[in-house]
C-alpha cells in the first residue's frame, strides 16, 4: 500500500505535488489550533459554531504568508536548512498575524500559551512533514553500486556547502569530511563525521573504483593543496578539487565548478609573485603589437596585456578563426573593466613586408610581442621551408620594420630546443634569436632587442597534459615516445608573466633564459595522472592494472632532454626566476651572409642541402637521425621514416 502510495506520489507533476502538500497543510492547520487551543485551555475544547471562523483565519492568514516566502516553490529533495528557516520565519510572522486578529475580534478562548503552542506545533509540523516526506521518497533511491562515492576533503564552508550540492545529485553519494584541523575531528557536519586523513586512509586503501575525493580548500595556498594532493595519490581514488576563491564567477557553487587537478598542481610548482613594476614598464598607455596573437602564448599575452592597460593592441594573426576567437575573448574581458581599449584585428604574417609597412605607418607601435612561429617540431622537420622561412626570415623583415619605424621593445618568444638543437624547427629559433643580437649590436640601434628563453607550456596546442587526460578516458594505453624523456614545463600564465617582465629588464641583445624548476620525467608524469584519476598503471609487476603506457619512439627531431643554456655563463637578474645568458652571435654582416646562403638552399627544396647550410649558421647543430635499434621502441608501433625531398 505505502509503495503505491509512494510511486502515485513520484509519478505527480511539481504543480500537482504542491497542490497536495497546500490541502494536506490546510486540513492540519485547523487541527493543530483545536489540539494547541486545548492544551493552553486545559481543557478538551469543543468548537461552537461562532468560534469557525478562528479555525479558518489561519487557512486565510497563513497561506499568502507561506506562498511569499517560496515554502511551496522548495522541491522536496532539495529540502534544506534554508527552507527550515523560511518556515520558522513564515510560521511566527503567521502565528502573531493571526492572534492579533484573532484578539481585536474578541475571542476569550485565546491565551498565550495556546499562541506559543500554536506557533510551535505549526513549525513542527510544517518542517517535520517535509523531512519526513524527503526521507520517504528520496532518501533511499540513490543506488550506491552506480552513484560516486565522495569524501570531501575540507569541512569548512565551501565543504559543507558542496556536501548539500552533492546530496542532491544522484550521482553522487557523499561518504564523510576529512579535515586535518584537530577541532573539527569527531564533529556532525551535515550529517556525516570528521575524520583525519589518518583516520581515513585505511578506508581509502581498501575502496574500489568510482570513488573520488575533492578538495574543498579553495582559500589553501599552493604548498598546502600540493601537500594534499601528494598524499592521496597512492590511494586508488580520483582527486577533484574545486576553485580557488579567486576563480569563482558567482558565489554559488555547482557541480560543473568541480574540476580536475590543475597543471600546476600536477608539476608542483609554486609560481612567484611578479614585480608589479616591471609589469607595465612596456605596456601601460602604449601601442603593443602582438603577433601570433591567436596561438596558445599569444593569446596568453593578449590576456595580460589588456590587464594592464596599453594605449592600442594590434593583434597580427595568419589564423583567420584564431583571430576571431581572440578578439572575441577580449572583447568579452574588457566589457568588465573600466577603460575602453582600442583593438585593431590584423590577418596575415610577419613576414609580409608590404602589410609591415602599412600597419607601422598608420600606427606608432612603441612595444612588439613577437610569439608568431611554426613550433611543432616533427612537422618542421617534415616541412623545413615553411618552418624556415617564417621563423627566421618572417623575424627578420619584423625586426628590420620594428627598428626602422622606431620602435622602442622588441621581445621574441624563444625556446629552450634553441639550444644544441637536433631539429630544425630549435636551429630556427636559435637564427632568429641571432637575427636579433646582431640588430641590437649594429650602430645607431634605437630598438631594445630582448629574447626570452623557456621550455614546454602545459596547456598549449599539442600539450601531453590534456592528451594524456583523453588517453586516460578512453581507457589507455597512455603512448610516450621514450621511457627517459624529460622536460620543463611551465604553465602559460606563468611563462607569458615573466616574458613581460623579463622584456621590461631589456637592455639591448639580452637573451633571458626562464628558471623551469626541475626537469619532470613524463612517464612519472603520466603515471601521476593515472593513479590521480583513481586507476592503477598495468604494467609487469601489475599486470591486472587499468592503464599501460606505450612507447612510440623518439619523433623526427627530438632529443631525450632539452637545455636552457649554450654555455655557463649566465647571471641572477632582480628577478628570481629570470636569468641572463650571454650567448655568442655573429656580426649583422656575416649573419647576414649565411643567410642569403641558406635562403638560396631552401630554393633547392632538398633537405640535405638546408640541413648542410644550417650547421654552418648554427653552432652545435646535430641534425636528427633515426634509430632503428631504440629499445624503448614497441615494434609494430613506431612508423617514423625520414622525409628526404631531394
Amino acid at each position: 500500500m505505502l509503495s503505491k502510495l509512494k510511486s502515485f506520489f513520484l509519478q505527480r507533476s511539481r504543480s500537482q505535488k504542491r497542490l497536495i502538500m497546500i490541502a494536506l497543510d490546510a486540513v492540519m492547520l485547523p487541527i493543530l489550533l483545536w489540539t494547541a487551543l486545548s492544551l493552553g485551555n486545559n481543557t478538551f475544547v469543543v468548537p461552537v459554531l461562532k468560534e469557525l471562523i478562528l479555525y479558518f483565519l489561519p487557512i486565510i492568514i497563513f497561506f499568502p504568508i507561506l506562498i511569499k516566502t517560496g515554502l511551496y516553490k522548495s522541491v522536496l529533495r532539495s529540502f534544506q536548512n534554508k527552507t527550515i528557516i523560511n518556515i520558522l520565519i513564515a510560521t511566527l510572522v503567521s502565528t502573531l498575524g493571526w492572534a492579533i486578529i484573532t484578539k481585536l475580534i474578541g475571542f476569550s478562548i485565546l491565551t498565550k500559551s495556546s499562541v506559543i503552542l500554536y506557533w510551535l506545533g505549526t513549525f513542527t509540523y510544517m518542517a517535520g512533514s517535509r523531512l519526513l516526506f524527503q526521507y520517504w521518497l528520496y532518501g533511499d533511491k540513490k543506488n550506491r553500486d552506480k552513484s560516486k562515492r565522495v569524501y570531501i576533503y575540507g569541512a569548512g564552508v565551501a565543504g559543507t556547502q558542496l556536501a548539500g550540492l552533492l546530496a542532491d545529485d544522484d550521482a553522487y553519494s557523499v561518504e564523510g569530511f576529512i579535515d586535518d584541523d584537530a577541532s573539527l575531528r569527531g564533529w556532525n557536519v551535515s550529517g556525516m563525521n570528521v575524520k583525519s586523513f589518518d583516520k581515513t586512509a585505511p578506508i581509502l586503501i581498501e575502496e574500489e573504483v568510482n570513488t573520488e575525493v575533492i578538495i574543498a580548500m579553495p582559500s589553501v595556498d599552493r604548498s598546502k593543496r600540493q601537500f594534499i594532493i601528494d598524499r592521496l595519490e597512492p590511494f586508488p581514488v580520483k582527486v577533484r578539487t574545486i576553485p580557488a576563491v579567486a576563480d569563482f564567477t558567482s558565489g554559488d557553487l555547482r557541480v560543473s565548478d568541480i574540476k580536475d587537478i590543475d597543471i600546476d598542481d600536477l608539476l608542483g610548482r609554486i609560481p612567484v609573485k611578479p614585480d608589479n613594476k616591471l609589469l607595465p614598464a612596456n605596456i601601460s598607455g602604449k601601442v603593443v603589437l602582438l603577433t601570433g596573437a591567436g596561438g596558445s602564448i599569444g593569446s596568453e599575452l593578449c590576456r595580460q596585456v589588456l590587464q594592464l592597460k596599453p594605449k592600442k593592441m594590434i593583434l597580427l594573426e595568419l589564423s583567420e578563426f584564431a583571430l576571431y576567437q581572440i578578439e572575441q575573448e577580449l572583447t568579452e574581458i574588457m566589457s568588465n573593466l573600466e577603460d575602453e581599449i582600442e583593438i585593431e584585428r590584423i590577418l596575415g604574417s610577419c613576414g609580409d613586408q608590404s602589410l609591415l609597412d602599412r600597419l607601422f605607418t598608420r600606427n606608432k607601435v612603441q612595444t612588439v610581442y613577437h610569439a608568431a612561429a611554426y613550433k611543432h617540431v616533427p612537422l618542421v622537420e617534415e616541412n623545413p621551408i615553411a618552418g624556415l622561412t617564417n621563423n627566421i626570415f618572417g623575424t627578420r623583415t619584423l625586426a628590420r620594420t620594428s627598428l626602422s619605424s622606431n620602435v622602442e621593445t622588441f621581445i621574441l618568444i624563444s625556446t629552450d630546443k634553441a639550444v644544441r638543437p637536433t631539429n630544425i624547427m630549435g636551429c630556427s629559433k636559435r637564427i632568429a634569436e641571432m637575427v636579433l643580437q646582431s640588430l641590437a649590436d649594429s650602430p645607431n640601434c634605437t630598438t631594445t632587442f630582448s629574447m626570452v628563453r623557456f621550455g614546454n607550456v602545459l596547456g598549449s596546442s599539442g600539450s601531453v597534459v590534456p592528451k594524456f587526460r583523453q588517453q586516460i578516458a578512453d581507457g589507455g594505453p597512455i603512448t610516450v615516445t621514450h621511457k627517459d624523456i624529460t622536460r620543463y614545463f611551465m604553465s602559460i600564465p606563468e611563462a607569458v608573466q615573466l616574458v613581460i617582465q623579463a622584456g621590461a629588464m631589456g637592455q639591448g641583445g639580452d637573451v633571458f633564459v626562464l628558471d623551469m624548476g626541475e626537469s619532470v620525467k613524463i612517464c612519472d608524469l603520466a603515471t601521476k595522472m593515472i593513479r590521480l584519476s583513481g586507476l592503477n598503471l598495468k604494467d609487469e609487476s601489475n599486470p591486472d592494472g587499468d592503464i599501460e603506457l606505450s612507447y612510440s619512439g623518439l619523433r623526427p627531431g627530438e632529443k631525450l632532454y632539452e637545455e636552457l643554456l649554450i654555455g655557463d655563463n649566465v647571471k641572477r637578474t632582480e628577478h628570481s626566476r629570470i636569468m641572463q645568458a650571454n650567448e655568442e652571435f655573429l656580426s649583422i654582416k656575416e649573419l647576414n651572409s649565411l643567410l642569403e646562403k641558406l635562403n638560396t638552399a631552401l630554393l633547392s627544396d632538398n633537405v640535405e642541402t638546408i640541413k648542410k647550410s644550417l650547421k654552418t649558421v648554427v653552432s652545435g647543430y646535430t641534425p636528427w637521425i633515426f634509430k632503428s635499434n631504440d629499445k624503448n621502441i614497441d615494434k609494430g608501433t613506431s612508423k617514423i621514416v625520414p622525409i628526404n625531398r631531394s
